[in-house]
């Protein structure tokens, strides 16, 4: 292919994804579906020359899918599609790679940290604490008064909705929030460390 031939393709594909574009400004439905499959290569294109690693390429694509969907409204076809396009894909390859970089800042990767931690759920001290706090939630749990403990039954426990514990209580919405809301209030106290009633 020559240099005239490329120019001429680009010409083309600018034209054509303009002419899309559009249409899809027009409420095209099919025009813009295909304008986003034609925009597939240039948007990676465009990210792959601002360096973007090839793990971190299909980050970009949608969120350039995403701002085209977004500032659509503000092409005008008078001027260039691809040029549009590729400025905004630039633009977002530079977000993903400012992202990754501070992410790269708060995380760390270190396998070996693992083998220095013991995990405290293998303790066999571990399971004997969660049977006794199973046992005092149990207890807690029978203390409450009838409204309270089925609040909680049916809203914390079964998590139903407040409309279908209403509709299999008959009581309100109101009353169901209330009594729960009391028996979160009791459960804390009576489980508050230090209480062991």
């Amino acid at each position: 292919m020559t240099a005239t031939s490329a120019g001429t393709a680009g010409e083309d594909s600018d034209r054509r994804r303009g002419a899309l574009m559009a249409a899809a400004q027009a409420g095209d439905r099919g025009a813009y579906e295909a304008l986003l499959r034609d925009c597939l290569p240039l948007i990676r294109s465009a990210a792959r020359g601002q360096g973007v690693a090839a793990d971190r390429l299909e980050d970009v694509v949608q969120d350039v899918l995403l701002t085209l969907h977004r500032v659509r409204h503000t092409f005008d076809p008078s001027r260039s599609f691809n040029a549009w396009l590729r400025a905004i894909s630039q633009r977002r390859a530079i977000d993903v790679q400012r992202r990754q970089s501070r992410q790269r800042l708060r995380e760390v990767h270190d396998p070996g940290a693992y083998e220095d931690h013991p995990d405290p759920a293998a303790s066999p001290d571990h399971g004997l604490d969660r049977v006794t706090q199973a046992q005092r939630m149990r207890e807690a749990l029978a203390a409450l008064p009838p409204g309270q403990r089925q609040a909680v039954e049916m809203l914390a426990l079964q998590d139903q909705s407040l409309a279908e514990a209403a509709a299999a209580t008959g009581r309100s919405k109101v009353a169901l929030k209330v009594n729960l809301h009391r028996a979160v209030k009791a459960l804390r106290a009576r489980l508050a460390p230090g209480d062991e009633s």
